[in-house]
């Protein structure tokens, strides 16, 4: 990829523009709340943005174009049925709980809820899930600064990691989540003309629909059977596994995406937050997945389009997108580009590094090591956890290199830890008799019940530690039937359990249960601000993609 004066001049820019809203918002950090909370003082636009930014990263931008480019428009279920549909949910049932509770954190919920046992062992396992989350997308990185600049692999872990320290260091949440805002605007004028470009190049849609196998363009065909399509799943495990559990369990309990919605300036903002971000949300598959698409149908017409091979002879989707940029982008609009893919991964990693360092200041610091320390003592341990996590991530990124899509090892991640913990909520927000104990033991139950299932089976020659019962047709397929079954046996149990122990007092349960929560009605508020006329606007409109695609 060549790359010339020009482009270099946007990527240093770009560089020199996050360290600068590090420095210029340094002097506003003055306490523990300022750094892991912005204070609740954060506009709905920005909040909206930052809401579908937080998921905008390296896993995203890389990964759906990977999985594009593997699975062709199947890919598009991680929005239309594994995205939308929960950030209804979350705006309309789930935003009041976690507001009105004033919770810093979801952590922090389940301890108002259940008890503290339960908090710390969410709060453990979200831990570990995030800089996991924020290895991947500094591999990502590392990977395309290896690929554009020649980079060693090492050198660009350690340099993007570097950046990301710094203004997270300096400007904790703030800085992260307006770095994020300017990091959507970049992906759109970064990476949407390269759509526009392929599609010519192609021959429009119609001459994807000529060069591209027809069963990679659709979205319900062959999802009778796990063997008649290109994702490897059926329908059950698509529907229940990513349609309900992940995708609830993603939307609605992680803490980095919802942490977005928690630090608007009122309740209607916190719900509305996801219901706007869903707009674009529903529409970003054209941006992320049909580049993928296209690349497909390019091989097929022009050489030069190939995607390399790894050192065991398997195709690496993840070089899709940086393909496509050295391909087909000139000198000054490949600056851009790669500049936008730069800021997703970096933004991606800094998103996760600020969702564990608060849940590690708030909900493992303060809660068993210093309870009553100053809120000064609470910023500089908030700190410290932002070396600590970026240290780990790198570690992580190292671990990364293991997977060819990095989609498959994100949602694996997450069936071990969102699955479960959306049976927890789930019961925790609509079932009074839940208990302490109950979601407890359910979330053990659960996360265990994932380790089994991933070290009884295989998928693309992962898993299978303990023996191999049964082998699934893709990586995908395996994440969602843990998912399920994750989900399954954490629901059982906490009932089971929540039976036979004593629940919480009715009066501690207000706020926090939703049959005892009073509604809120404000009879004067615009139909466009109501939350639910948000919701179902959101929910028609993905309706309509899934028989436009089907």
């Amino acid at each position: 990829m060549q790359l010339h004066f020009i482009d270099y001049s946007i990527i240093i820019l770009y560089f020199l523009f996050v360290i600068g809203v590090g420095f210029l918002l340094k002097k506003k950090i003055k306490t523990g709340n300022d750094f892991l909370m912005s204070n609740r003082s954060i506009p709905l636009w920005i909040t909206s943005l930052a809401f579908i930014s937080a998921n905008l990263g390296a896993q995203e931008v890389l990964g759906m174009a990977a999985s594009g480019s593997k699975y062709g428009l199947y890919t598009a279920h991680y929005y239309w049925i594994g995205a939308a549909i929960a950030m209804v949910f979350l705006g309309v049932f789930m935003m009041p709980f976690y507001y009105g509770s004033k919770a810093r954190s979801v952590p922090e919920y389940l301890k108002l809820r259940f008890d503290e046992k339960t908090r710390s062992f969410n709060a453990l396992s979200f831990a570990v899930m995030t800089v996991f989350s924020s290895g991947i997308s500094l591999y990502a990185l590392a990977m395309l600064m290896q690929t554009i600049l020649g980079w060693d692999f090492s050198l660009s872990v350690w340099t993007a990691a570097g950046i990301v320290l710094i203004y997270t260091f300096l400007g904790g949440l703030t800085s992260a989540v307006y770095n994020e805002v300017l990091q959507f605007f970049l992906i759109v004028l970064g990476i949407a003309p390269l759509v526009f470009i392929g599609l010519h190049k192609a021959g429009g849609w119609e001459g994807i629909m000529h060069n591209v196998d027809n069963v990679k363009l659709h979205l319900w065909k062959g999802m009778d059977n796990a063997a008649n399509n290109p994702m490897g799943v059926d329908g059950f495990s698509l529907i229940f596994g990513l349609g309900f559990v992940l995708s609830f369990g993603y939307w609605c309990t992680d803490f980095l995406v919802v942490q977005r919605a928690m630090i608007s300036r009122n309740l209607n903002d916190a719900q509305r937050t996801p219901l706007i971000a869903a707009f674009p949300k529903i529409i970003m598959p054209l941006i992320v997945i049909l580049p993928g698409i296209i690349i497909l149908a390019l091989q097929n017409q022009f050489p030069g389009f190939e995607l390399p091979k790894n050192a065991d002879g398997v195709t690496d989707y993840n070089m899709t997108l940086p393909v496509m940029l050295s391909k087909l982008y000139p000198s000054g609009i490949l600056g851009v580009g790669i500049t936008a893919l730069i800021a997703s991964f970096m933004s991606g990693m800094a998103g996760n590094v600020t969702a564990f360092n608060t849940v590690w200041t708030f909900d493992i610091y303060q809660s068993h090591i210093n309870k009553n320390a100053s809120e000064k003592h609470y910023l500089y341990v908030g700190k410290a956890t932002t070396v600590v996590g970026i240290l780990f991530s790198i570690a992580t990124a190292y671990f990364a290199r293991q997977f060819n899509n990095i989609m498959d090892l994100l949602q694996l991640v997450f069936s071990f830890v969102n699955a479960p913990l959306f049976a927890t909520f789930f019961l925790g927000m609509f079932w009074k008799r839940t208990t302490g104990h109950g979601a407890f033991w359910g979330l053990l139950s659960g996360t265990s019940a994932a380790a089994l299932t991933h070290g009884l089976t295989v998928a693309e020659g992962k898993g299978g530690w303990i023996t191999n019962l049964h082998t699934f047709y893709s990586g995908t397929s395996q994440a969602f039937n843990i998912a399920w079954i994750a989900f399954t046996v954490c629901f059982i149990v906490t009932v089971l359990i929540s039976l036979a122990t004593k629940p919480a007092p009715r009066e501690k349960l207000i706020g926090l249960v939703y049959s005892l929560t009073p509604k809120q009605t404000d009879p004067s508020k615009a139909w466009y601000r109501n939350p639910l006329w948000l919701g179902i606007i959101v929910l028609l409109i993905t309706l309509v993609f899934n028989i436009i695609f089907y």
